[in-house]
């Protein structure tokens, strides 16, 4: 027996064990420890795809300020390296339209994949997209191409696939890895040393999620490589790095179909949930629009009535989950400074030998280090103790410690201002180092429980929905263009450094009950029945 085999046969005994055993007491979730289950190993298999993804992603994303800021220098290796000359304001400007782009065609994947074609499918057609973005990308950063003026629209029509490419496989990568852990309910273990503990899928999804996003940020490195290759070789060798390590997450994606478990396309529900909330206005309230409860106070209402208790109770769920995420732009402006307006600033400074696009890298590292103490020593050891901490308070802090980063920033900006002489760019460290312990408790959380609160038929969806606040937070970008100048930019840090600040304190006030009934919240759901979940095989049989 393999490696894996039994890896998937042991998790196959722990379903069974979870299916048979009571759900914990009152008093067993007073007393007892709360402790996350094991990963399937069709989990790993997927968080391979996402680190290749992500490895393209910022190794590409690294050099695009450089890229289109600063223009094409004489030789290679070079003191600023650059290619069309277009000025911070413009590469601003495209940076936070490519974002943008990436965070509108998640809505398009993911009505893809849970209308048509499901999540495994929906990833392997954009992945191709993805891909052709790629190669347009690098052939066109050549030296010749740069010099022939075909850099620009190389660019644009390079960025309008690859956004497409990588939004259908955001909006569908982090569902499919959750959905390889298929208990819904916690259950009472043993442990070897003779622990009773109670293996919940809060702190399941919640280790899930956060192994996720660590391989997210150790992909995100390559950026290092890439900003430093742009200087020393040119970006076109730049891009070829991270076009070629997408290849191995395509070979990845298609050669473990047989593994993943797989939830098929149910059709679209957007009907159905208009029509509950159309008619909750006319009965006093959605819980009204349930089968059980119409039948008593509108039974005339009821012959056109085409969905059951749970759809209501599911899609109350995810419209409490999708008002939560209203407050996320405001977190999504202060995490994209990193990627623009921070790169500018540290070109103003003094940077030494080392290119001004590699100090974002200090995010990754920090998330790559905080992540597993977070996950191994922190969250257990707060169990251990009885806290639980729940995600909106999570969320909270992740604003909060945002605000303080934002304002650092701002105090950086103000230094530069008023002095006479170039700024040590290691004054840049701790700005990046606090932005990544706010999206420990922030970006990791909207994950999870973006996932955890919608039903099945909407994973995707829902997921996109979350993903789409990084756009509106463009969109905010775009509007905010006009202070990218290194004078004014101080003024937009200490804005959103306010904003996050007071979206805190107002987000722990409108949503802090939402976990008391975070359990029950998750425990809403249907059974799921024989042949609605399967793996996927050459021939597309459900096993």
């Amino acid at each position: 027996m393999t490696k894996s085999e039994k890896s998937e046969k042991d998790l196959q005994e722990y379903d069974d064990v979870a299916i048979s055993s009571p759900q914990p007491t009152e008093q067993e979730w007073a007393e007892l420890r709360e402790v996350s289950d094991q990963l399937p190993y069709s989990a790993y298999l997927v968080i391979i795809i996402e680190f290749c993804e992500r490895f393209t992603y910022y190794g590409l994303t690294g050099p695009f300020q450089n890229y289109i800021e600063h223009p094409h220098p004489p030789s290679y290796p070079a003191e600023q390296a650059g290619a069309m000359g277009r000025g911070q304001q413009t590469a601003t400007a495209l940076t936070t339209f490519f974002q943008f782009w990436c965070y509108v065609t998640p809505i398009l994947g993911a009505i893809v994949a849970d209308k048509y074609l499901g999540k495994y499918r929906t990833i392997l057609v954009f992945s191709v997209i993805y891909l052709v973005g790629l190669i347009i990308l690098t052939a066109t950063s050549s030296p010749a191409s740069i010099v022939n003026g075909s850099a620009f629209p190389g660019y644009i029509i390079a960025i309008i696939f690859i956004g497409l490419g990588t939004g259908g496989i955001k909006a569908n990568v982090s569902p499919l890895v959750a959905e390889q852990y298929t208990n819904k309910r916690p259950f009472i273990r043993t442990l070897e040393s003779g622990e009773r503990v109670i293996v919940s899928p809060q702190a399941t999804y919640q280790k899930i999620f956060n192994t996720f996003y660590w391989s997210v940020n150790v992909g995100s490195l390559s950026a290092i490589a890439t900003t430093s290759i742009e200087k020393q070789v040119g970006f076109w060798a730049a891009y070829l790095l991270p076009t070629l390590m997408f290849i191995p997450g395509i070979l990845v994606i298609f050669l473990g179909r047989k593994r993943y478990v797989q939830y098929p396309p149910r059709g679209s529900v957007f009907l159905e949930a208009f029509k509950v909330l159309k008619l909750s206005r006319s009965v006093g309230g959605m819980d009204n629009t349930k089968p059980s409860i119409l039948a008593g106070i509108h039974p005339e209402m009821t012959s056109d009535i085409t969905w059951d208790d749970v759809f209501v109770d599911e899609l109350k769920r995810t419209l409490k989950a999708c008002i939560v995420f209203l407050w996320y732009p405001i977190y999504w402006l202060s995490y994209n400074q990193m990627s623009g307006n921070l790169v500018s600033q540290a070109a103003t400074m003094n940077m030494g030998s080392i290119p001004n696009d590699i100090m974002q890298n200090l995010n990754p590292l920090t998330l790559i280090i905080l992540i597993p103490i977070m996950d191994s020593i922190v969250y257990p050891g707060l169990r251990r103790y009885g806290f639980h901490m729940r995600p909106i308070l999570r969320i909270t802090l992740g604003f909060f410690v945002a605000s303080i980063a934002m304002a650092y920033c701002a105090g950086i900006q103000s230094i530069i201002n008023h002095s006479e002489g170039k700024v040590n760019a290691g004054l840049q460290v701790p700005a990046y180092v606090i932005i990544g312990i706010s999206e420990i408790f922030a970006s990791i959380t909207g994950l999870e429980y973006a996932y955890k609160k919608a039903p099945e038929s909407m994973k995707s969806l829902v997921m996109g929905l979350f993903l789409f606040a990084n756009c509106v937070s463009s969109l905010l970008n775009f509007i905010l263009v006009a202070l990218a100048v290194s004078k004014k930019v101080m003024y937009l840090y200490m804005g959103v450094a306010i904003a996050c600040f007071v979206c805190s304190i107002l987000f722990y006030f409108c949503h802090h009950k939402n976990d008391d009934t975070d359990v029950e919240d998750d425990a809403i759901g249907r059974e799921t029945v024989a042949g609605d979940v399967y793996k996927k095989d050459d021939g597309g049989d459900k096993a």
